[in-house]
Protein backbone atom coordinates (compact mmCIF):
# COMPACT_ATOMS: atom_id res chain seq x y z
CA UNK A 1 0.00 0.00 0.00
CA UNK A 2 2.96 2.59 0.97
CA UNK A 3 4.54 1.85 -2.43
CA UNK A 4 1.52 2.29 -4.38
CA UNK A 5 0.60 5.45 -2.23
CA UNK A 6 4.73 6.23 -3.39
CA UNK A 7 3.73 5.40 -6.38
CA UNK A 8 0.65 7.67 -7.18
CA UNK A 9 2.14 11.07 -5.67
CA UNK A 10 5.07 11.23 -7.64
CA UNK A 11 3.56 10.42 -10.66
CA UNK A 12 5.19 7.68 -13.05
CA UNK A 13 8.21 9.92 -14.14
CA UNK A 14 9.21 10.45 -10.15
CA UNK A 15 8.91 6.86 -9.85
CA UNK A 16 11.11 6.14 -12.88
CA UNK A 17 13.42 8.67 -11.63
CA UNK A 18 13.56 7.32 -7.96
CA UNK A 19 13.76 3.68 -9.46
CA UNK A 20 17.23 4.52 -11.21
CA UNK A 21 18.64 6.51 -8.24
CA UNK A 22 18.18 3.56 -6.23
CA UNK A 23 19.54 1.10 -8.85
CA UNK A 24 22.18 3.48 -8.99
CA UNK A 25 23.22 3.65 -5.42
CA UNK A 26 22.71 -0.11 -5.13
CA UNK A 27 25.54 -0.78 -8.11
CA UNK A 28 27.64 1.97 -6.66
CA UNK A 29 27.49 0.32 -3.24
CA UNK A 30 28.63 -2.92 -4.82
CA UNK A 31 31.54 -1.81 -6.87
CA UNK A 32 33.04 0.31 -4.19
CA UNK A 33 32.66 -3.26 -1.42
CA UNK A 34 34.84 -4.64 -4.64
CA UNK A 35 37.09 -2.01 -4.62
CA UNK A 36 37.94 -2.90 -0.79
CA UNK A 37 36.61 0.76 -0.31
CA UNK A 38 34.01 -0.04 2.38
CA UNK A 39 35.73 -2.30 4.05
CA UNK A 40 36.84 -1.10 7.84
CA UNK A 41 40.05 -2.46 8.94
CA UNK A 42 39.46 -5.85 10.94
CA UNK A 43 38.36 -5.65 14.17
CA UNK A 44 39.85 -8.51 16.67
CA UNK A 45 38.88 -10.00 20.19
CA UNK A 46 40.54 -8.50 22.33
CA UNK A 47 44.49 -9.88 22.78
CA UNK A 48 44.91 -12.68 25.14
CA UNK A 49 47.47 -13.06 27.88
CA UNK A 50 50.35 -13.69 25.90
CA UNK A 51 51.83 -17.30 26.69
CA UNK A 52 55.07 -17.78 27.12
CA UNK A 53 57.73 -17.73 24.30
CA UNK A 54 55.44 -15.32 22.53
CA UNK A 55 58.03 -12.06 21.57
CA UNK A 56 56.76 -8.41 22.27
CA UNK A 57 56.44 -6.36 19.45
CA UNK A 58 59.50 -3.92 19.38
CA UNK A 59 59.43 -0.76 18.24
CA UNK A 60 59.50 -1.50 14.46
CA UNK A 61 56.35 -3.86 14.48
CA UNK A 62 54.08 -1.29 16.66
CA UNK A 63 54.93 1.46 13.62
CA UNK A 64 54.87 -0.91 10.64
CA UNK A 65 52.25 -3.04 11.42
CA UNK A 66 48.38 -1.64 11.60
CA UNK A 67 46.61 -2.34 15.50
CA UNK A 68 44.40 -4.45 14.38
CA UNK A 69 46.63 -6.61 11.80
CA UNK A 70 49.06 -6.82 14.93
CA UNK A 71 46.68 -7.88 17.18
CA UNK A 72 45.01 -10.81 14.76
CA UNK A 73 48.76 -11.89 14.13
CA UNK A 74 49.14 -12.10 18.03
CA UNK A 75 45.95 -13.78 18.67
CA UNK A 76 46.33 -16.15 15.72
CA UNK A 77 50.47 -16.99 16.92
CA UNK A 78 49.64 -17.32 20.79
CA UNK A 79 45.94 -20.06 19.56
CA UNK A 80 48.29 -21.69 17.23
CA UNK A 81 52.04 -21.36 18.68
CA UNK A 82 53.52 -19.99 15.68
CA UNK A 83 55.66 -16.74 16.71
CA UNK A 84 53.06 -13.87 15.87
CA UNK A 85 56.38 -11.97 13.88
CA UNK A 86 56.30 -14.93 11.72
CA UNK A 87 53.05 -14.31 10.46
CA UNK A 88 53.73 -10.48 10.72
CA UNK A 89 56.96 -10.87 8.22
CA UNK A 90 54.54 -13.22 5.95
CA UNK A 91 51.58 -10.65 6.07
CA UNK A 92 54.03 -7.96 5.12
CA UNK A 93 56.10 -9.61 2.65
CA UNK A 94 52.23 -10.60 0.72
CA UNK A 95 50.58 -7.84 1.06
CA UNK A 96 52.52 -4.70 2.82
CA UNK A 97 49.82 -6.12 5.82
CA UNK A 98 46.91 -5.45 3.78
CA UNK A 99 48.19 -2.34 2.13
CA UNK A 100 49.06 -2.97 -1.28
CA UNK A 101 46.71 -2.54 -4.35
CA UNK A 102 47.80 -5.62 -6.22
CA UNK A 103 45.22 -7.87 -7.73
CA UNK A 104 44.35 -10.58 -5.32
CA UNK A 105 44.78 -9.08 -2.22
CA UNK A 106 41.84 -7.49 -1.12
CA UNK A 107 39.26 -8.92 -4.04
CA UNK A 108 39.69 -11.91 -6.41
CA UNK A 109 43.08 -13.62 -6.89
CA UNK A 110 46.61 -12.88 -8.55
CA UNK A 111 48.00 -14.50 -11.41
CA UNK A 112 49.04 -17.56 -9.30
CA UNK A 113 45.84 -17.63 -7.76
CA UNK A 114 46.12 -16.46 -4.71
CA UNK A 115 43.55 -14.47 -2.03
CA UNK A 116 43.64 -12.15 0.43
CA UNK A 117 46.38 -10.43 2.67
CA UNK A 118 48.29 -13.60 3.40
CA UNK A 119 47.97 -14.60 -0.61
CA UNK A 120 46.81 -17.95 0.63
CA UNK A 121 45.87 -19.99 -2.65
CA UNK A 122 42.46 -20.19 -3.34
CA UNK A 123 41.79 -21.24 -6.99
CA UNK A 124 41.42 -24.85 -7.96
CA UNK A 125 43.93 -25.67 -10.26
CA UNK A 126 45.90 -22.39 -9.93
CA UNK A 127 49.79 -22.28 -9.71
CA UNK A 128 49.37 -21.63 -5.76
CA UNK A 129 46.43 -24.26 -5.57
CA UNK A 130 43.56 -23.92 -3.40
CA UNK A 131 44.90 -24.31 0.34
CA UNK A 132 41.97 -21.96 1.31
CA UNK A 133 39.71 -24.81 0.72
CA UNK A 134 41.35 -26.72 3.72
CA UNK A 135 42.92 -23.73 5.96
CA UNK A 136 40.64 -20.98 5.30
CA UNK A 137 37.32 -20.47 7.47
CA UNK A 138 35.41 -17.69 6.35
CA UNK A 139 36.40 -14.97 3.45
CA UNK A 140 40.34 -15.23 2.25
CA UNK A 141 40.50 -11.21 1.79
CA UNK A 142 39.07 -10.63 5.26
CA UNK A 143 42.64 -10.83 7.77
CA UNK A 144 40.54 -11.92 10.50
CA UNK A 145 40.14 -15.04 8.08
CA UNK A 146 43.27 -15.00 6.47
CA UNK A 147 45.72 -14.80 9.12
CA UNK A 148 44.69 -18.04 11.26
CA UNK A 149 44.64 -19.82 8.15
CA UNK A 150 48.02 -18.69 7.44
CA UNK A 151 48.98 -20.18 10.70
CA UNK A 152 46.80 -23.47 10.52
CA UNK A 153 48.78 -23.80 7.03
CA UNK A 154 52.56 -23.36 8.58
CA UNK A 155 51.26 -25.71 11.81
CA UNK A 156 50.24 -28.37 9.33
CA UNK A 157 53.27 -28.16 7.17
CA UNK A 158 55.60 -28.96 10.34
CA UNK A 159 56.22 -25.25 11.86
CA UNK A 160 56.06 -26.73 15.17
CA UNK A 161 59.26 -29.18 14.43
CA UNK A 162 60.80 -26.88 11.63
CA UNK A 163 59.76 -23.35 10.71
CA UNK A 164 62.05 -23.14 7.67
CA UNK A 165 60.28 -26.16 6.38
CA UNK A 166 56.84 -24.82 6.80
CA UNK A 167 57.91 -21.37 5.31
CA UNK A 168 59.50 -23.01 2.40
CA UNK A 169 56.29 -25.31 1.78
CA UNK A 170 54.02 -21.61 1.86
CA UNK A 171 56.82 -20.10 -0.81
CA UNK A 172 58.99 -22.75 -2.40
CA UNK A 173 61.72 -19.94 -2.68
CA UNK A 174 64.85 -20.11 -0.41
CA UNK A 175 65.36 -16.26 0.08
CA UNK A 176 61.62 -15.76 0.67
CA UNK A 177 62.23 -18.16 4.07
CA UNK A 178 65.45 -15.64 4.81
CA UNK A 179 63.29 -12.58 4.20
CA UNK A 180 60.79 -13.80 5.95
CA UNK A 181 62.77 -14.57 9.10
CA UNK A 182 64.47 -11.74 9.12
CA UNK A 183 61.13 -9.35 8.99
CA UNK A 184 60.15 -11.70 12.21
CA UNK A 185 63.48 -10.66 14.46
CA UNK A 186 62.79 -6.95 13.26
CA UNK A 187 58.79 -7.70 14.55
CA UNK A 188 60.44 -8.62 18.13
CA UNK A 189 61.44 -7.04 20.88
CA UNK A 190 65.79 -8.23 21.71
CA UNK A 191 64.88 -10.65 24.40
CA UNK A 192 61.03 -10.80 24.19
CA UNK A 193 60.78 -14.28 23.17
CA UNK A 194 62.35 -16.98 21.13
CA UNK A 195 61.55 -16.93 17.10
Amino acid sequence: MIVLGLVKALGLRGTVVLACLLVLAVTSYGVAQDLGLLEAPAKAAPAPKLAAGQPTPSRAAVADIPPSYLQLYRSAGLRYRIPWPVLAAIGKVESDHGRTRLPGVRSGSNWAGACGPMQIGCVPGSKAGNSWARYGHGQPHNPASAIPAAARYLVDHGAHRNLDQALYAYNHSRSYVAKVKQLARRYATPGGGRL
